[in-house]
């Protein structure tokens, strides 16, 4: 089928988060891609320049990546500018010929001035919020407001979980029916379990994880001495990096357990398979979590899950695949406990099996196919029906929001008085033949 055809869509996301960046959001993106692309859709991603990975690249299946260059700013976000992304935008999405803009995360200020000038140009944009936040700390208020901001005017909402679609309908004051509980999903054909298990009396407990404070490294570092001195067979292996990691370093001293916790710094992607495949048990101490992708990889490689019962997590994985805690020491160390005593009923290859039948990548994207089908069906409204929009979102705020999508509103038509859409050349299409196995998805991302 042509990409020229009119039942297809041409998508554009955006988002701070893509490759050589590793993490849930950049995976989600690229395996949605891939999977959008083999539906016969257009797509293209939009994301800001890594080191001197900047300009437009080519990944697998053809998937065209605009790395502009606007550096990071913190975390891997980009400077909020407001205005500074509208010209390169506005020329991606001309020359692309976009139908759809999709941007991703909450905290990605990439993603909310290309939503910004997308609604600004007259596109149809969809967002997914792939975090949970809270309502009274100063970061989750600034960050709720901003995101009251963007979701004022977006067409359509994907969260990945029912208790992240309540989060975002609360804190956004988006309508529940725009709303669309669309879950990851995991690449069976690549987190798949050993073809020997780990054997013997000693029992490996998995963490993969960033070490910062919201995955919750200050509950593990009360919980390993005591899991450690009350089952001496019980080794852990910790992977992943971050601020926290000092702590678990200081407790691994203190209580002498050098030979008993392993730290591997940093892992890639590539690498947590053969991670995962060393242990019998994962680990997840999330204090909120949204989704967690990680336990859905660890459960594809066969691992008993015990993990904090926060956010979207208990909807992730049936009851007799995971252990729930609360976030409690205690309360965890009783879990372990409780997962070591039921591991030897556990079979890995029949968990492999159950993941492959609850989560694939191929329903994701024809669940999210849906959703811009619904995004299409809105209908177009002027500046002044969507100023409207922007009034009820504070006294003060509302009118500031205003006030920012009147300049944007200028600013685009200065553009177009300058450069005028008919003068920017549109790009052609090509495809790449796809192999239609699942094991496409097994091919290194980046090229």
């Amino acid at each position: 089928m042509m990409m020229g055809d009119p039942q297809k869509h041409r998508i554009l996301m955006v988002s701070d988060f893509f490759y050589p960046n590793f993490g849930g959001v950049e995976n989600h993106i690229y395996y949605l891609s891939q999977c959008l692309l083999k539906l016969g859709h257009k797509v293209v991603v939009a994301t800001h320049s890594y080191g001197n990975r900047s300009g437009v690249r080519y990944m697998t299946g053809g998937l065209k990546v605009y790395y502009v260059p606007w550096r990071p700013f913190v975390m891997q976000n980009t400077l909020p500018t407001f205005y500074g992304l509208l010209p390169i935008i506005r020329i991606i999405l001309i020359r692309e010929r976009i139908t759809v803009v999709h941007g991703h995360q909450a905290f990605s200020t990439f993603c909310h001035e290309a939503l910004m000038h997308a609604r600004t140009m007259g596109y149809k944009v969809v967002f997914t919020d792939h975090s949970l936040y809270g309502f009274s700390d100063v970061g989750s208020i600034h960050m709720n407001k901003v995101l009251q901001f963007t979701l004022a005017d977006v067409s359509q909402a994907i969260c990945v979980s029912h208790t992240s679609k309540e989060n975002t309908v609360l804190r956004s004051g988006l309508p529940p029916e725009k709303v669309f509980v669309v879950p990851n999903a995991v690449d069976t054909s690549i987190f798949k379990p050993a073809v020997n298990r780990p054997s013997g009396p000693e029992i490996v407990i998995v963490v993969i994880s960033r070490l910062v404070y919201r995955k919750g490294v200050d509950l593990l570092v009360e919980v390993i001495p005591e899991v450690c001195r009350l089952h001496p067979n019980v080794r852990f292996i910790i992977g992943g990096d971050g601020p926290k990691r000092v702590r678990l370093e200081e407790m691994r001293e203190k209580h002498s357990l050098q030979d008993r916790v392993e730290m591997l710094g940093a892992v890639q992607h590539v690498q947590v398979r053969s991670v995962l495949i060393s242990g019998h048990i994962f680990l997840n101490s999330s204090l909120t979590e949204a989704f967690c992708i990680a336990i859905l990889e660890a459960a594809s490689c066969g691992l008993l899950t015990v993990s904090t019962r926060v956010g979207g997590v208990p909807e992730v994985l049936p009851d007799e695949m995971i252990v729930l805690a609360e976030p409690d020491p205690g309360d965890m160390v009783h879990a372990i406990q409780k997962a070591i005593s039921i591991l030897p009923k556990i079979d890995p290859q029949v968990m492999h099996n159950r993941m492959r039948e609850l989560y694939n990548w191929h329903d994701v994207a024809k669940r999210t196919e849906i959703v811009y089908d619904r995004a299409l069906k809105c209908s177009n409204q002027n500046l002044l029906e969507r100023l409207s929009r922007y009034l009820f979102c504070g006294a003060w705020a509302g009118k500031l929001f205003c006030l920012v999508m009147i300049v944007g509103f200028l600013l685009w038509q200065l553009l177009e008085l300058w450069q005028p859409e008919d003068d920017i050349e549109e790009v052609s299409d090509f495809s790449l033949p796809h192999n239609c196995d699942e094991d496409m998805l097994e091919e290194n991302p980046v090229k």
